[in-house]
């Protein structure tokens, strides 16, 4: 009797635990097993991979996957090459960074900002300035990515002055070839000075806390969308509702809530891990693979 191979998830994260949010969602999506490994340090990865890949026939490689974990941008993309780096080819498996499902929920809410420029103003992100509040967190950063890859200008607001946010620009643009633009964002002047040619506002600052006012807001009637990932109240950019699929605030900005992109998110995720187990050749997913997905979820590739 012939048993059907598992398809079966390796999860590795730096940190204590493996989200329960990702292991919902891979075993939703068609994995038959999730297995976490925690406490995992990037000189760790080449082992695991390797104990992976050698334990199945070659036939077999597509049932076996490795999901990173984490809140940790830089460190997933790291862990992400050092997985590359592990393969022994015929030997190979699928790999898929979504640290704290930053690099899905970029790809989401930039999609979506897409999806608004292109219904309601006939425009594109190229020749826009984007400016990201939170910019050093994982969600901020790698928003900016996905936007300087599309033609935009990314600012990289830093609520603690713009030496992090510098890092995190300098080091997106060794390993992407973009420039993206460090901002002081550390006092409210700051924050408002900056909203003055801006044509669209990401907000991807810490949960619970509101960093543009409606009066901040209402200095820069030029701006065409804003779209803000803090789900917990008070929104972080006044007025944003958490279901605003282009409602215009008072400003005259079209807004967009977080459970907006929310969604496509989860959509995103889930297909992407549909296919870790649909394909017949070794996948390495990332955000540029995540924002493919959004944008041909809301219609726009």
């Amino acid at each position: 009797m012939t048993m059907s191979r598992k398809y079966i998830l390796h999860m590795i994260t730096p940190q204590v635990h493996v989200s329960p949010f990702d292991v919902n969602m891979a075993l939703d999506a068609g994995f038959d097993a999730v297995m976490p490994y925690s406490n995992v340090a990037v000189n760790e990865v080449q082992g695991l991979v390797q104990d992976a890949i050698f334990s199945r026939s070659v036939k077999d490689a597509k049932r076996t996957g490795i999901f990173i974990c984490g809140k940790d941008a830089p460190l997933a993309l790291d862990m992400l090459d050092a997985a590359k780096a592990a393969m022994v080819p015929p030997f190979e498996i699928s790999v898929f960074p979504d640290p704290a499902g930053s690099f899905t929920t970029a790809a989401a809410m930039v999609a979506c900002t897409e999806k608004l420029l292109k219904d309601k103003f006939d425009t594109t992100l190229k020749g826009k300035k984007v400016v990201i509040y939170g910019g050093k967190g994982i969600v901020g950063s790698i928003s900016g990515v996905i936007c300087a890859q599309a033609g935009a200008t990314g600012v990289l607001v830093g609520y603690d002055g713009v030496g992090n946010v510098k890092k995190r620009a300098d080091d997106y643009k060794a390993r992407f070839g973009v420039d993206l633009i460090p901002a002081d964002g550390s006092t409210d002047e700051l924050n408002t000075a900056l909203l003055a040619d801006a044509d669209i506002v990401f907000c991807a600052a810490r949960a619970g806390t509101q960093v543009l006012s409606e009066e901040q807001m209402a200095t820069a009637p030029q701006i065409k969308v804003v779209a803000d990932a803090n789900a917990v109240p008070p929104a972080g950019i006044a007025g944003v509702g958490l279901h605003d699929n282009g409602e215009q605030l008072k400003s005259g900005a079209l807004s967009l809530g977080p459970l907006t992109f929310g969604d496509v998110k989860v959509k995103t995720q889930a297909g992407l891990l549909r296919a870790m187990c649909e394909t017949e050749k070794p996948l390495y997913l990332s955000f540029e693979e995540a924002t493919e997905v959004a944008r041909k979820l809301v219609g726009i590739a």
